[in-house]
């Protein structure tokens, strides 16, 4: 494992895919701007972009991370903040992805029933970026737990 480039002890990998997860957070506020400019195309292309690209880092980082890390310790190790703070951030952002994936499956195709369709998207869009957002200064925070304070902005 090649050491990371934001000056903590984190491997690489870890350090990429948190400045991935960022630039997705930063894309998915742009997403919200387009919308409220109604330009819904390039809103409905960038968010949709970034719930399928999410998959990624969460598919072969954090759901192997968690698998060999954290779930052995649970229960018993949710008194520390090492624990604690991976299970948080791995349930909101399960909850998260997939209520993404789901407004993007109602919302820009015609994949689901007609029953499980949505009605009025604005809300729920509201609630999912509240969701990746909190989960996203969640991982941070599990970052920090785990690494420490990057000592370097990315160049």
């Amino acid at each position: 494992m090649s050491k990371g480039f934001l000056g903590t002890a984190a491997p690489r990998v870890a350090d990429e895919v948190l400045v991935a997860e960022l630039a997705m957070g930063a894309a998915l506020i742009v997403g919200m701007v387009f919308a409220r400019l109604r330009y819904y195309r390039a809103h409905a292309w960038c968010q949709s972009a970034v719930v399928l690209l999410n998959l990624l880092p969460i598919l072969w980082h954090m759901v192997p991370s968690f698998r060999r890390e954290v779930a052995p310790e649970i229960p018993g190790g949710l008194g520390g903040a090492y624990y604690w703070i991976a299970t948080a951030h791995g349930i909101l952002g399960t909850v998260a992805e997939f209520l993404a994936v789901y407004i993007v499956l109602a919302a820009g195709t015609t994949l689901l029933p007609t029953r499980l369709r949505i009605l009025r998207y604005k809300p729920w869009m509201r609630v999912a970026l509240a969701l990746w957002w909190t989960d996203l200064l969640l991982g941070l925070a599990l970052y920090v737990q785990w690494y420490g304070l990057p000592r370097r902005i990315v160049s």
